[in-house]
C-alpha cells in the first residue's frame, strides 16, 4: 500500500509503496483500459473529479523483501498513471503477493500477453487479470499465473526480454547461460550455457533481427534467426559495462547503447549496427550509472545513479536536457520511459516510484533567408525610387 500523510491527498508525482522495487515497466494501453474505465466511473459515482481515460495509462512494479524476515512482503502491483494530474494512484489498481519468491527482474509482453518475471529458481508469467482480480482472499493464488517449464529450476534469471513482437522471449541466467525461446510456443531456439559469466542485460533490435546479451567484460551479439554469435563489442581501459539498449537516431539508423561505468563517472557508448565499431562515447563526471533507458522515439536516454538522481539526456547531441536531482533517497534500479515518451517512471530501493514529465525544449526560431533576402530587395527598389525622386539620383542612374 502507497503511505501517505492524511493531508496528502492531492494528486502527487511521488508515491511510497511499501517495498523495494527492483523492475518497473509500462503495460499495453488495451490490457487494462477496461479497468481504468471502471475505476473512473467509480470516482465519478463518489462525486469526485476525474481526467479523461485517454490521458491514463498504468504502470507495474516489481520487488519485496526476499526471502529474510523483514517482514516486506514480495510484490506485483499496478498503479495507476495520471497524465492530466501528472500523478502516481496512492492505492494500486491491482496487488498479487508472491510468498518468498522475489520478482527481481521482469518483462512485459508487447502484445498484451501478460508479464513474465523472474523468481530466485524459476521464471513465471502472469496474467494481467490475475494481478488487477485476484481471488477473494487470496494472497498468492496460481490462478493466472504459472510456472515455465523450460525456465523451471534453473536458478536467478538476471535479464528478461521479448523482441518487439512478442514473439521471441529471452532470458539471461546469473550462471551465464543464455536461453532464446520462441513465444508462447517455448521452442528452444538457443541455449549458450558460456555465453558470459554472467548474464546482466539483454536487448532486441527493432528489426528482431539481433540479440545483445551484456555480461562482464563484453558484450555479445547473436543473430536470432541463426541462433549464432556474429559479434564481440569488448570493453576499453577501465569500463564496466552495465546496460545495453537498442534504438533509431534522428535519420533512422538503428544504433545501440551500451551505459558504462568507470574511474571517473558514468560513460554511454554508441555503436554502428552493421559494422559494430564505436561511433562515439559521452563521459558523465562523477555520476555511477545504476539504471538506465532509452525512450520510444529514441531521442532521449534516462539514466539513474547511486545518490538518487535521473538524468535525461539528449541523444543526438549527448547533452543534458532535465536533471531531477534527489529523486529518491538511494540508488535508482529501474527505469521506464512511456510509450509516447512523454514521460518517465524511475523507482528504487527506497520503495518509491516517482513520474517526471518531460520538459519540452523550446523551438528555436531560424532565420528564413529568403524572405531576409526579398525585404533586402525591396527595401533597394524602394530605397531608390525616393533618391531619384529627390533629384538626388539622376535619371541617368536609373535601374
Amino acid at each position: 500500500m502507497a503511505n501517505q500523510t492524511p493531508e496528502s491527498n492531492q494528486p502527487s508525482n511521488t508515491q511510497t509503496y511499501g517495498f523495494p522495487i527492483y523492475a518497473a515497466d509500462w503495460i499495453p494501453e488495451e490490457t487494462v483500459r477496461s479497468k481504468i474505465d471502471k475505476d473512473q466511473d467509480n470516482s465519478e459515482d463518489v462525486g469526485g473529479e476525474s481526467s479523461s481515460s485517454t490521458s491514463r495509462s498504468c504502470i507495474v512494479l516489481a520487488g519485496g523483501g526476499g526471502e529474510g524476515r523483514s517482514g516486506i512482503k514480495n510484490v506485483i502491483v499496478i498503479c495507476l498513471v495520471d497524465l492530466d494530474t501528472k500523478s502516481l494512484s496512492e492505492q494500486p489498481l491491482g496487488r498479487i503477493v508472491l510468498g518468498t519468491d522475489l520478482p527481481y527482474r521482469m518483462a512485459v509482453h508487447p502484445r498484451g500477453g501478460g508479464l513474465v518475471c523472474a523468481l530466485p529458481n524459476s521464471c513465471k508469467r502472469f496474467d494481467w487479470e490475475s494481478i488487477i482480480s485476484p481471488r477473494e482472499g487470496d494472497q498468492g493464488g496460481e490462478e493466472g499465473e504459472e510456472v515455465i517449464n523450460e525456465l523451471k529450476d534453473v536458478g536467478q534469471q538476471l535479464a528478461l526480454a521479448f523482441n518487439q513482437e512478442g514473439s521471441v522471449l529471452a532470458a539471461g541466467g546469473e550462471d551465464g547461460t543464455l536461453r532464446i525461446f520462441e513465444w508462447p510456443c517455448m521452442k528452444t531456439l538457443l541455449d549458450e550455457s558460456k555465453a558470459h559469466a554472467s548474464v546482466k542485460n539483454l536487448t532486441f533490435s527493432e528489426s528482431g533481427k539481433f540479440l545483445v546479451s551484456l555480461g562482464g567484460p563484453l558484450c555479445r551479439v547473436w543473430d536470432v534467426n541463426t541462433s549464432a554469435a556474429i559479434a564481440s563489442l569488448s570493453k576499453e581501459k577501465d569500463e564496466m559495462f552495465a546496460y545495453c539498449r537498442f534504438s533509431v537516431d534522428n535519420a533512422g539508423n538503428e544504433v545501440l547503447y551500451i551505459a558504462a561505468n568507470t574511474e571517473r563517472g558514468g560513460s554511454i557508448i554508441t555503436w554502428d549496427t552493421t559494422t559494430w565499431k564505436r561511433r562515439r562515447s559521452k563521459l558523465m563526471k562523477n555520476y555511477s550509472i545504476s539504471a538506465f533507458n532509452v525512450s520510444a522515439d529514441g531521442k532521449l536516454l534516462a539514466l539513474g545513479n547511486m545518490e538518487g538522481d535521473v538524468l535525461i539526456i539528449d541523444s543526438t547531441k549527448m547533452k543534458t536536457h532535465q536533471l531531477v536531482k534527489k529523486a529518491h533517497l538511494g540508488l535508482v534500479t529501474a527505469l521506464t520511459f512511456s510509450p509516447d515518451s512523454r514521460c518517465l517512471v524511475s523507482v528504487s530501493f527506497d520503495s518509491r516510484a516517482k513520474l517526471t514529465v518531460i520538459e519540452k525544449t523550446p523551438e528555436k526560431q531560424g532565420v528564413n533567408w529568403l524572405v531576409m533576402l526579398l525585404l533586402c530587395v525591396l527595401l533597394y527598389v524602394v530605397s531608390y525610387y525616393f533618391l531619384m525622386a529627390k533629384g538626388i539620383i539622376g535619371k541617368e542612374n536609373s535601374l
